[in-house]
């Protein structure tokens, strides 16, 4: 990880203050163009898979560090954090794309998928897709390949949706890189009775 960006961010957690922020400007500048050097790397990387993501431009993906303070216990009015999203919309959250966030202290991951409390319909959208799509989404979480690789958790609703005919399990999927904790996707599945996702 670039020294430059987690120093830079180092000091803006330890000084989440205006005043701070205002007096070091040149070094978010130094720390920003670095980091979008990091996402136009990425983008040529998964644009090796993913076409579909190579017309971006690095600066129209990221997002601000400065915090909606209104609702919050924390009242500190900066996100120390480098965030963007990478999808063939930009970083708007559908469809799904690439996540990258940044923090100092070994809080950086980088992921894939759609991060549902973005906007209030996605769950109700993933929920559909999987079922116009219930076939292809078991055979991808049966696969041993994916059940080897994630652990399925999760909890059956309390009111199943009355169009379905399937019954819906929220679950979210973990994946073990370095630290247990360390989390990538979360999406909507099928409830099943057999499967590698009992």
């Amino acid at each position: 990880m670039n020294d430059i960006i987690l120093s830079y961010l180092s000091n803006l957690e330890e000084n989440n203050n205006r005043d701070w922020y205002h007096k070091h400007k040149a070094e978010n500048k130094a720390a920003q163009i670095e980091f979008e050097e990091i996402i136009q790397m990425l983008i040529f990387e998964i644009g090796k898979f993913d076409n579909s993501i190579l017309h971006n431009n690095p600066k129209d993906l990221t997002f601000k560090l400065t915090r909606d303070t209104r609702f919050s216990h924390d009242k500190s009015p900066y996100n120390p954090t480098f965030r963007c999203h990478i999808s063939s919309a930009g970083k708007l959250p559908v469809p799904t794309g690439y996540f990258l966030s940044i923090q100092p202290w070994s809080r950086s991951f980088l992921g894939g998928g759609l991060f549902t409390d973005m906007f209030k319909d996605a769950t109700q959208k993933i929920r559909d897709y999987i079922f116009k799509n219930a076939d292809e989404f078991l055979h991808i979480v049966n696969n041993p390949d994916f059940c080897n690789t994630f652990q399925v958790m999760g909890s059956t609703l309390k009111n199943v949706p009355s169009d379905k005919k399937k019954i819906f399990q929220v679950f979210i999927f973990y994946r073990k890189i370095e630290r247990q904790d360390f989390r990538i996707f979360a999406c909507n599945g099928l409830t099943r009775t057999d499967g590698c996702y009992n």
